[in-house]
């Protein structure tokens, strides 16, 4: 016993170095890239048209009952795009002639009186809003290209499932955002489209995948999006630009028409399609219809009495190895939630946990994201079809001749170096996260919720994620465990930064999580105007 004592005490005292280690090279290097960037970014235009300001559930209301028009909105969104984009680079691609007739047809609909305003609320919920989405979910004929430059050129034949039943639904798409390269990294930027900034702060990342949705939103330039999320792909973006956005249950929303295209059924199970929108209202009556038939299954329409529900909330991971340690501001955020929620429903109801699992989240991830398939990340940088040469990529990247960015390089060669499918460390890392998932399912129910942080750092400077890669594992681990998650704004930090948690809840009960980020939006005041900052 003392001589397994000693071992354990030995290896906690190396990762505390190694943290310490760490620690102080993420603050010297964020020293650098202050010094590179200087104080902050170029000034956002202010927003002065207030139908910027509405939520998606309010534009439809006020178009199906002949306030607005959905021309008059359209045309509201368009301009802000083109305002703000040469700042932000978050649009890649736009349909403004189709959509301004798509428009145009909405509200001759209901001019006709065809319906009534009670029946287009049913029928068509979302008739005439303007929506967006991100370059790697298909809307036809619009560029589908996942940041990919052998795809420059691809354009959507058919919407995917998500974005077909949106237009079912009213909704009219009118622009394209931008991702990282093949959606597998946390800052969006490619070789097709370039890099997209922070509205916050231009100097600063916007999060990827789903990078531009989060970005063209919080710059009010669109009502309300799609995103999807395999390892944080909605909830990161959503919280670097102080936004909602929602992850939901696995298997609920359909990911025909994402692409890239998991390579197992496993794979989809973690791949999730979800709404992102500035305004919690949005995120449910958006889920509903992009779940479909299965939308039965989440029960959204069920009350959810907040007064009987039980809140657990983690602050940090309990020291990943290459985890950032959670910001000052993040921490206090993650507080005030614990105190309003104490003093609102009774501190019985809030418990602190620090679950040791959680720890390993990055490897957890790493190792159930392996399939049998035999392919890994450069066989999608090879667009699906070849593995590219990764080594001589990186020698002609270093010459200025890749048409692949340094990240998605690096990405391959660690996925490369990755455990393999069925090795001994595959079948121990599936064991963890089979633990984590019973041990989460029996503390939640069906009246649960854990809270924890979306991310440990607010907004990093563009290209610090390379030196943080792993970063992404607070996310990441909740899809490999396949349970709903909403990323909610908190407001903004000491940086003038969009603060943020995430709310999880246990299989098929996202309407918790959903209620949970109404409450707090409603406490904190959700979604801040960026033009406060600078």
């Amino acid at each position: 016993m003392p001589e397994k004592q000693l071992e354990q005490g030995s290896v906690s005292l190396s990762r505390m170095i190694g943290a310490f280690v760490f620690g102080l090279l993420q603050s010297f290097f964020r020293f650098i890239f202050r010094l590179i960037y200087g104080a902050s970014g170029k000034r956002m235009p202010a927003i002065t048209d207030p139908i910027l300001l509405e939520s998606a559930t309010s534009l439809a209301s006020k178009i199906r009952n002949q306030e607005l028009s959905s021309v008059q909105v359209l045309e509201s969104f368009i301009r802000r795009v083109k305002e703000v984009n040469p700042l932000l680079n978050c649009v890649v691609d736009q349909r403004y002639d189709d959509a301004h007739n798509e428009a145009a047809a909405a509200d001759e609909l209901i001019k006709s009186g065809q319906y009534t305003v009670e029946e287009l609320a049913t029928l068509k919920p979302f008739l005439g809003v303007p929506i967006t989405t991100k370059d790697c979910i298909a809307v036809k004929g619009m560029l589908h290209t996942a940041g990919l430059y052998s795809r420059r050129e691809v354009r959507a034949e058919n919407d995917s499932d998500a974005m077909g039943l949106m237009r079912k639904a009213g909704a009219i798409p009118f622009a394209l955002t931008n991702v990282s390269e093949m959606c597998m990294w946390w800052e969006s930027n490619n070789t097709v489209h370039g890099r997209t900034n922070n509205a916050y702060d231009t100097n600063r990342i916007v999060g990827g995948s789903s990078g531009g949705e989060g970005c063209v939103q919080s710059a009010a330039g669109s009502p309300f999006g799609l995103g999807s999320d395999i390892g944080g792909s909605i909830r990161m973006p959503a919280f670097f630009n102080g936004i909602f956005g929602h992850k939901p249950s696995k298997m609920i929303v359909s990911n025909k028409g994402q692409f890239p295209t998991p390579f197992s059924e496993e794979q989809n199970s973690f791949l999730g399609l979800g709404p992102m929108s500035r305004f919690a209202e949005d995120l449910r009556p958006m889920l509903h219809i992009m779940a479909g038939d299965r939308a039965e299954l989440l029960q959204l329409n069920k009350p959810v009495e907040l007064e009987k529900m039980n809140f657990f909330y983690q602050e940090s991971d309990g020291g990943g190895r290459m985890v950032s340690a959670v910001d000052k501001d993040l921490l206090q955020a993650m507080r005030r939630v614990a105190e309003h929620l104490s003093k609102k429903f009774g501190s019985g109801q809030v418990k602190q946990l620090q679950l040791p699992q959680i720890r390993q989240s990055a490897a957890i991830w790493f190792a159930n994201m392996r399939d049998d398939s035999g392919h890994g990340f450069s066989y999608q940088l090879g667009n699906l079809r070849y593995d590219i040469n990764t080594y001589l990529e990186l020698l002609k990247w270093l010459v200025g001749a890749s048409k692949h960015t340094l990240i998605g390089l690096i990405t391959a060669v660690m996925d490369n170096a990755q455990c393999q499918h069925g090795s001994s460390k595959y079948k121990h890392m599936v064991a963890k996260r089979d633990e984590l998932r019973a041990t989460l399912q029996q503390l939640l129910g069906d009246n649960g919720v854990f809270i924890y942080p979306t991310h440990p750092t607010v907004a990093p400077y563009h290209n610090e994620p390379i030196l943080r890669p792993i970063n992404f594992s607070y996310t990441g681990i909740v899809n490999v465990l396949g349970f709903p998650a909403t990323a909610v704004p908190l407001g903004l930090g000491s940086e003038g930064l969009p603060l943020g948690v995430q709310v999880i809840a246990n299989f098929n009960q996202d309407r918790l999580c959903l209620a949970v980020a109404e409450e707090l939006e409603r406490e904190f005041g959700g979604w801040q105007r960026p033009e406060v900052r600078l």
